[in-house]
């Protein structure tokens, strides 16, 4: 698995809509949407990243409640990546507020409106594995990536 670069994303529901930001993907101008996502740190287990990445993106303090999975996705960059999924929540009545600078918006969009303009297709296969009530615990991924 040399090469393949560990990512986490927050799958954030509220009402049949779900939390996304607005971005580019790097390579090209057109704006998309994806999961509040990122890289892990050295020595950061998954459960922090995706913690800090959606705080970082959101502005909101997210709660991992469940895992929902493992995807591969070949970036158009060319590279390989791994994104472990999680579900959760951030607090109802606090607004979303970027502060990463390459995050244009922050959205609560329905699945069909996200699969209009997904940053890949691993973005919407996330949000159809949550659908299907895809949930394993939190603890099967817990210290993964860590060197605790």
């Amino acid at each position: 698995m040399t090469g393949w670069r560990p990512t986490v994303a927050a799958i954030i529901e509220r009402e049949g809509r779900f939390l996304v930001v607005e971005e580019t993907d790097g390579v090209h101008p057109e704006r998309v949407f994806n999961q509040p996502a990122g890289h892990v740190d050295p020595g950061e287990t998954m459960l922090e990243a995706v913690v800090r990445e959606t705080l970082e993106e959101t502005g909101l303090p997210f709660t991992p409640e469940a895992f929902l999975g493992i995807y591969h996705l070949k970036a158009k960059n060319g590279r390989d990546y791994l994104r472990a999924a999680f579900t959760g929540t951030v607090p109802a009545g606090l607004e979303p507020a970027p502060r990463d600078p390459v995050i244009l918006a922050c959205h609560w969009l329905t699945r069909d409106e996200i699969a209009a303009r997904p940053r890949s297709s691993v973005v919407v296969a996330c949000i159809d594995a949550y659908l299907a009530g895809t949930r394993h615990p939190l603890s099967i991924v817990e210290h993964a990536f860590s060197d605790r």
